[in-house]
């Protein structure tokens, strides 16, 4: 596995975990959660949004390079 094939595997990987976390902490029971854990759900969904363009600019970008 290249570096580049390890790294687009990563950001997939965090994609799906910031995701996932963000939609259990969101639709958990407060009283398991609590008002931070809601903080860090809508925050770890954000990061996970923020984290789909960078995938697509690495893949976009690099193209040229040979793995």
């Amino acid at each position: 596995m290249s570096l580049k094939q390890f790294h687009v595997f990563f950001i997939t990987l965090a994609v799906l975990c910031t995701f996932s976390f963000g939609v259990w902490a969101l639709f958990a029971p407060s009283d398991i959660v609590g008002t931070w854990g809601r903080v860090g759900g809508f925050l770890s969904a954000a990061i996970g949004v923020a984290l789909v363009p960078y995938g697509i600019w690495f893949v976009r970008k690099s193209k040229n390079i040979i793995t």
